[in-house]
């Protein structure tokens, strides 16, 4: 049987999730929506797309999609989200991260839940090849035992989502326990139309004792995108060198560079996504880049924020449903000073 895909949002990420419906066997992508013509119109010629709608609603009430991707900004996937599941698709997926607050990204999960629709959040660095050589590594167990991950990016939002997800990976999904954290928001800045910060630091503890360690802004940890600290040695993932992955072995003077040898390159890594989500569905078993995954690194850029407003520790769950980011800014907590 033969899936019908859709794309909502026809911007870069759109094209990307496009490339992975066209790469797939017994897929059809056979409409778009996208409010701006310039992108509807370029999106339709490059993917040889007939149907093109203005409206998401008109597309999801007349095509009939097993699946739909949304590539749209943060602040409209919740209601996006809930409509597809409203419409019958089968599965959902959609550019991170989930939602501006964490109440929204509980609940568009739980629609999609009880609707039995499969939903996943494009946490595409599962598949890159750096990323999965180093979990290749540590899990057989180059560096010994995996006691910290430290990593650093420019926000904890659009970039942090990617690396707490990769804590969860490299920690084998194990559950957060406590997030204590501090940002700052030195200047107004918005990726996507949602508030960030300028810096911050993010300490976790997980219930198997492994600590992360997320720094953004100028504090870059180094270089390095990620490090993961063992009893036996360090691997760094995109470290100073330039090399994409390296190890120290504990007492050897040198790194080693590591050969990439698994996953795939940057550019084909959204591709690799959409084809995963499309295995899960042929197969009944969960996408590596689930809702339920998605949730845990989502709950900890919304922690962080939370003990950032209370100047303490912050125990999971998370009993907020708010984001402490964007309540802070709203009061004049936290934000540029006059």
């Amino acid at each position: 049987m033969t899936l019908r895909a859709g794309v909502i949002g026809c911007g870069n990420r759109g094209r990307r999730h496009a490339a992975g419906y066209l790469a797939a066997d017994q897929v059809e992508l056979v409409a778009c929506a996208e409010p701006k013509e310039e992108n509807r119109l370029a999106f339709c010629e490059q993917f040889h797309v007939s149907r093109a709608y203005t409206d998401y609603r008109e597309m999801l009430a007349k095509e009939k999609l097993d699946i739909v991707s949304i590539c749209t900004w943060t602040g409209q996937h919740r209601e996006m989200i809930e409509e597809a599941a409203r419409s019958g698709v089968r599965a959902i997926h959609s550019e991170k991260p989930m939602a501006t607050n964490w109440g929204d990204a509980k609940a568009l999960y739980q629609a999609c839940q009880e609707r039995g629709v499969a939903i996943t959040f494009c946490h595409q660095r599962r598949f890159e090849a750096s990323f999965v050589k180093a979990k290749q590594l540590l899990d057989a167990g180059a560096i010994g035992d995996l006691y910290r991950m430290e990593a650093g990016c420019d926000n904890m939002f659009d970039w942090g989502t990617h690396w707490f997800d990769m804590f969860f990976f490299f920690n084998n999904e194990e559950p957060a326990e406590w997030v204590i954290a501090q940002i700052d928001v030195a200047k107004r800045k918005e990726v996507f139309a949602a508030p960030v910060d300028t810096g911050g630091v993010s300490w976790v503890r997980f219930r198997n004792g492994v600590e992360g360690l997320l720094a953004t802004g100028s504090a870059m940890m180094g270089g390095a995108r990620i490090r993961l600290l063992g009893s036996e040695g360090i691997i760094e993932i995109m470290g100073s060198d330039g090399a994409p992955v390296r190890i120290r072995r504990r007492g050897a003077g040198e790194w080693e560079p590591v050969a990439l040898d698994a996953g795939v390159p940057n550019a084909q890594a959204t591709v690799a996504s959409v084809l995963d989500l499309l295995d899960a569905l042929k197969t009944g078993r969960e996408p590596l880049l689930s809702g339920r995954k998605a949730l845990q690194a989502t709950e900890l850029i919304f922690a962080t924020y939370e003990s950032s407003r209370r100047r303490g520790q912050v125990r999971l769950p998370l009993d907020v449903d708010d984001s402490a980011l964007i309540a802070m800014l709203d009061t004049g907590m936290i934000g540029p000073k006059a």
